[in-house]
């Protein structure tokens, strides 16, 4: 049976561009698109959103193809990662589903070559950033720094890899080594969360601590789901304690 998200991407194909065309491999002959019918909730504020959020997470499967193989190699930790995180999506299910389409993708881009597979990267990047908030571009990115952190070190290209994405994502490049360095120990990590230096005033700190609460605050993602805003929910409390180790560290 098809997983009911499957269905959603459709939404790509149907719209054109390069994300289409990718949905349209992707999806390939590995589920049955065959419409269900006519859906009561075609126009509703309902499946606008329910469209939302598929877009968002078939997008997020493109570019983590590219993040989990930006060294070249494709890890089974950072595999274990996406699957985990479909099935803590969507269920068991959707897990396989959602595995057989990474794994559509990484033969698309053995068939395309990796010069034509990264210009539709950066065109995909480009369709991204003229349809979905910046908000939602920001927590993309964050789910690729993660990707890159998950077999517990960080290549340069993947450092790379990721700074690339996030500029043709029409972001801040400077939010490469904030999303890297959420969730670390250190007091450069914790700077470097806040996008700040040690020599920032504590007013410059509380600003910053304050712009980046409400730009991450969970409730801008709501339209996206419960796990993606429990996601954010998960990097605010990461930035918070951003902020409280260098109050901890001014005040000794």
């Amino acid at each position: 049976m098809k997983a009911k998200w499957i269905g959603g991407i459709l939404g790509f194909a149907l719209g054109g561009g390069i994300l289409g065309a990718i949905a349209g491999y992707a999806l390939g002959s590995l589920f049955d698109t065959s419409s269900d019918g006519p859906d009561p909730l075609a126009d509703s504020p309902a499946k606008s959103q329910e469209r939302a959020r598929n877009n968002f997470l078939f997008s997020l499967m493109v570019l983590s193809a590219h993040m989990i193989q930006a060294d070249g190699k494709i890890m089974h930790s950072e595999m274990e990662f996406m699957r985990r995180f479909l099935r803590r999506t969507f269920g068991n299910d959707a897990e396989k589903q959602g595995n057989d389409i990474l794994l559509r993708l990484f033969e698309y881009r053995k068939q395309q070559g990796e010069t034509a597979w990264k210009e539709q990267i950066i065109t995909a990047c480009h369709e991204l950033e003229s349809i979905m908030p910046e908000a939602d571009r920001t927590q993309m990115a964050t789910f690729l720094a993660e990707i890159a952190k998950a077999d517990g070190t960080i290549s340069q290209t993947e450092v790379a890899a990721l700074r690339e994405l996030i500029i043709h994502l029409g972001l801040n490049p400077a939010l490469t080594e904030q999303l890297l360095s959420l969730g670390g120990t250190t007091l450069e990590d914790a700077y470097r969360v806040l996008g700040l230096t040690p020599e920032a005033t504590d007013e410059e700190v509380r600003r910053a601590y304050r712009k980046l609460v409400v730009e991450n605050h969970p409730d801008k993602f709501a339209h996206l789901g419960e796990d993606v805003k429990q996601a954010a929910t998960r990097k605010l409390q990461q930035i918070t304690e951003a902020k409280e180790l260098i109050d901890k560290m001014r005040q000794k």
